[in-house]
């Protein structure tokens, strides 16, 4: 099999490349390096085309001779999104429009596509499922939401099956602190900085956070499942507070830091947690890594990245 993956360069998408290789597939990867390092797919046996989603023509080229597209490429972010409206919609939606249009053209099939938690706007459950209201809240949520839509739209019209996985909160290797908005590398670079953490609200709000290599698993399972076009909500099925989350990394690093509490951000979730269910189903996915053994590998190769 050979696999295109775009945004292949990026926290994700190269534990996506990683895995894929793993089980013998030729890869080819897509990226314009704005978030992205050519040092995450360092000694890797890959094509790599430097581009953007948002031209056609590099689109339709990537396209060419690959069986399956595995949709990582995105402008990431809800401030960010607010920020620059344009270049999220741009890049979420009209780059989801081009990959679409470059399989119609090239005959590819087969989608799996990154979408995001975000879709669903302030959460009326703490556990969440398939069938949660999607209102979402911020450009960024948007434009995820709509790529799902166009995605799902031109399975129904062409002959494409869209696999569409929503993520929770992600964290491990290769994931920055300057680049993406999740609290665990933000606390690493503080911890391992000797700078006081901050925690907004009182700490007891509680997020579901999942394994990049558990989630570069659910796309191959995603790319390989005998079942149809669908969505699916993808987490660790469990959740931590702040407070202990904060805890156990400072155990894990064998380091502490001073807690600074702040309000509460605007329109910060209380509690959120994937339920797991059609995943296990439908894929056979759970996963694996628990939060501690996934701390204590992501830290060690967060410190070697910072120094």
């Amino acid at each position: 099999m050979k696999a295109l993956v775009t945004g292949g360069a990026g926290f994700i998408g190269s534990n996506v490349v990683k895995y894929l290789l793993e089980e013998k597939w030729d890869v080819r990867v897509i990226d314009n390096l704005s978030s992205g390092s050519k040092l995450n797919l360092n000694k890797l046996n890959i094509e790599f085309i430097e581009s953007d989603i948002r031209d056609p023509e590099s689109v339709l080229m990537a396209c060419k001779d690959v069986d399956i597209v595995f949709h990582l490429a995105a402008c990431v972010g809800r401030q960010k999104s607010i920020d620059n409206p344009i270049l999220d919609s741009s890049t979420n939606l009209l780059g989801t429009l081009n990959i679409l249009e470059g399989m119609r053209i090239q005959h590819i099939n087969r989608i799996v596509y990154s979408s995001s938690a975000a879709i669903f706007g302030e959460l009326e459950t703490s556990s969440i499922d398939e069938n949660h209201p999607q209102n979402a809240d911020s450009p960024y949520g948007v434009s995820k939401l709509a790529a799902e839509k166009m995605i799902l739209t031109y399975c129904g019209i062409y002959d494409i099956t869209g696999i569409c996985l929503r993520y929770f909160n992600i964290y491990g290797i290769n994931q920055r602190y300057d680049l993406y908005g999740n609290v665990i590398p933000i606390f690493a670079k503080r911890i391992f900085s000797n700078e006081p953490i901050t925690i907004y609200g009182d700490g007891d709000q509680t997020r579901d956070f999942v394994n990049v290599k558990d989630v570069a698993k659910a796309n191959y399972l995603a790319a390989i499942t005998d079942k149809g076009t669908n969505v699916y909500n993808l987490g660790s099925g469990s959740s931590i507070t702040i407070n202990a989350l904060a805890e156990m990394m400072f155990k894990c690093a064998k380091k502490k830091s001073n807690i600074i509490y702040a309000p509460n951000r605007i329109a910060d979730v209380r509690h959120c947690k994937a339920k797991t269910d059609k995943v296990l189903n439908d894929l056979g996915f759970k996963a694996t890594i628990n939060l501690e053994e996934g701390l204590l590998e992501y830290l060690n190769w967060f410190k070697d990245y910072l120094f």
